[in-house]
């Protein structure tokens, strides 16, 4: 079997056994516009003052075609090297661009419009029917869902078998896609995606064709990863972006209080990005998180999520953690829009990686 792996920007492979991997790049599409045009949400060739100067800045951040543009700031063009009128215009023209073909919604809509919409999110099954109930479906595209809790309590496991989940039909629960998975703690092991593949009946070797691995060193390569995933998610036909862990190399690279305040924006920027890469290319992102200790708790959990309040506030689900009796693992939602927050879900790590934890008699 094998696993692809991004090292420093190259590609290489891992192999547990005799394997071939065939990546096939996915075809652009057109979209037809009010005006009966077609616009190639692939490309760049719509954008009026786009030469090839502008182009090449634009690539240097990332950016290679409408969609990415969209999910993009002026200020990141701005950065790149382009004047700032002309930076606003670009990212409003992508924009203006993809909701008159139809593929993003318009600027404005009515709560029924927006109702409608929402009925047509997909969600990933997480192999587990009680944290699947928990999430109302699963987890959620167009959404960062955040799974937060100290070590050993199940958060790795539950994005190895996601990777899993993610490719299996719709019927099932799946979205017959790939996934990326950000390693930033040297936690992937593509054994692990193999031993869940083979116990859930599926073929371990074409589930590892179809998960994606970026092996992240610090906190600047992890930008620059996030930076370039538009790309990837269509070259991989990928529909889940894992990242594991969010807060890692942000902490080891931006030690001390002076320090501070420049994690915290380069980690908002980073999840913003992720945020909005999930909404415009109606993918699931998941992303997980530490605890750290609370001394201002005196009773209750003595520990609380990592990042402060720009995590807090930048990911649109966050779901806690912890150890339960038997060898069992608890999840609560901790905060959501509109999930209910007084229900639990037990669940228990096996070979099908997780799955419904039923009471030992």
């Amino acid at each position: 079997m094998i696993a692809t792996i991004f090292r420093r920007g190259v590609l290489s492979y891992f192999y547990t056994g005799v394997s071939v991997l065939v990546v096939s790049p996915v075809a652009k599409r057109g979209e037809a516009r009010e005006d009966g045009e077609e616009v190639d949400i692939y490309s760049l060739a719509d954008l009026r003052g786009v030469g090839e100067a502008t182009k090449e800045k634009l690539a240097s951040i990332g950016i290679y075609s409408l969609l990415d543009l969209a999910a993009a700031s002026p200020r990141e063009l701005v950065e790149a090297g382009i004047d700032a009128k002309k930076a606003e215009e670009l990212c409003l023209q992508a924009r203006l661009l993809l909701v008159s073909s139809g593929f993003l919604d318009s600027e404005l809509m009515t709560g029924k419009e927006v109702l409608e919409r929402r009925k047509s999110l997909e969600r990933v099954t997480t192999g587990c029917l009680s944290l699947d109930n928990l999430l109302l479906g699963g987890v959620e595209t167009q959404a960062v869902t955040e799974l937060v809790g100290e070590y050993g309590c199940g958060k790795t496991q539950i994005c190895h078998t996601l990777c899993v989940t993610v490719q299996l039909p719709r019927e099932k629960g799946g979205l017959s896609a790939g996934a990326i998975y950000i390693d930033t703690e040297s936690t992937f092991r593509p054994e692990r995606i193999y031993e869940i593949a083979k116990a859930r009946g599926l073929n371990p070797d074409k589930v590892l064709e179809n998960v994606v691995v970026s092996e992240v060193y610090n906190s600047s390569h992890l930008q620059l990863v996030v930076k370039e995933l538009g790309r990837h998610l269509e070259k991989y036909k990928a529909r889940l972006v894992v990242v594991d862990s969010i807060i890692s190399h942000f902490r080891a690279d931006y030690v001390g209080r002076e320090n501070l305040s420049e994690r915290q924006q380069k980690l908002n920027a980073t999840l913003h990005r992720l945020l909005r890469l999930a909404e415009i290319r109606n993918v699931a992102v998941v992303v997980t998180n530490q605890v750290i200790g609370d001394p201002g708790a005196f009773y209750g959990n003595p520990t609380k999520p990592s990042g402060g309040h720009v995590l807090a506030h930048s990911t649109t689900y966050r779901v806690f953690l912890r150890r339960g009796p038997d060898d069992t693992r608890v999840a609560k939602i901790m905060d959501s829009p509109y999930h209910p927050s007084d229900l639990e879900a037990r669940f228990r790590i096996s070979a099908k990686g997780i799955e419904d934890a039923e009471p030992r008699r």
